[in-house]
């Protein structure tokens, strides 16, 4: 049961294995919480609980869970039990694909979407109504500034992320007030290894110089989220690029976003 784990307040972190959510993983235990460590790979997830618990004294209950099966978020809840309090819940899990949307793998796109936005979805909802009961919790979920334009050649990621960013926001108006709060975290290129699952590693957009650490990500999405705000963009270049999309000529960016996804096109 999460809730004998300590006296320590409880965070869920699915994509908890690798990249940015490994590192506030991390940064949660370091600031008293326990974990509920959630992803596919079990042994990324053990030796993750063991490093929470030496470094920090933080306990770790692993959870091995496939996002983008149809039930993931009952049976994530299901094993942790009915008496589970999650007092921050990050939503982090989420992957890309590239390629031409009528060549890609229908299958690909469905799993992504179910990654992406329905467990996202799913778990917001069957954790949020305790948080309200309670008046206290935080929400992060894990967008991108991809969320703020159409992508072309990853047509379906950048969608899956403007719903993740619109999702958040409107949460986050609609909380306001009740003691919880909801963080859109919109991170540009970050060195995770989500480029060589996305198949988008050579790409001009992944190569460049002002790439991010996952470790510098999510340290300004913690200090965001415990501030309670709505969007978190980490980043002085990515702020620019996020507001400069938003007032460019909608044409244009969809033009840029091409050749930068794909030039062969």
């Amino acid at each position: 049961m999460v809730t004998a784990m300590s006296n320590r307040s409880v965070a869920l972190v699915t994509g908890a294995s690798a990249g940015i959510g490994r590192e506030l993983a991390l940064i949660l235990a370091r600031e008293g919480h326990d974990l509920v460590l959630v992803a596919r790979r079990e042994p990324e997830l053990t030796a993750l609980a063991a490093e929470l618990k030496e470094t920090y004294g933080a306990d770790g209950r692993v959870v091995t869970a496939d996002l983008a099966k149809a039930g993931a978020a009952t049976g994530i809840l299901e094993e942790l039990g009915p008496d589970a309090v999650i007092d921050v819940l990050v939503n982090n899990a989420g992957f890309g694909g590239h390629g031409a949307f009528h060549e890609r793998s229908a299958d690909d796109d469905l799993r992504m979407l179910a990654v992406n936005v329905t467990a996202l979805t799913d778990l917001t909802k069957r954790v949020l109504p305790g948080m309200v009961s309670r008046r206290r919790g935080r929400i992060l979920n894990v967008a991108s500034t991809a969320a703020f334009q159409p992508g072309p050649f990853m047509a379906v990621y950048y969608a899956s992320k403007a719903y993740v960013l619109s999702l958040s926001e409107a949460l986050a108006e609609e909380l306001r007030g009740t003691g919880v709060t909801v963080t859109c975290l919109c991170p540009g290129v970050t060195k995770t290894e989500f480029q060589q699952v996305a198949g988008v590693e050579d790409l001009t957009l992944n190569v460049w110089p002002l790439a991010m650490s996952a470790q510098a990500v999510a340290e300004a999405a913690y200090a965001g989220m415990t501030k309670g705000k709505r969007l978190v963009v980490p980043g002085v270049h990515n702020k620019i690029g996020a507001q400069s999309v938003r007032m460019s000529p909608r044409g244009a960016v969809l033009r840029i976003v091409r050749r930068l996804h794909n030039s062969a096109h």
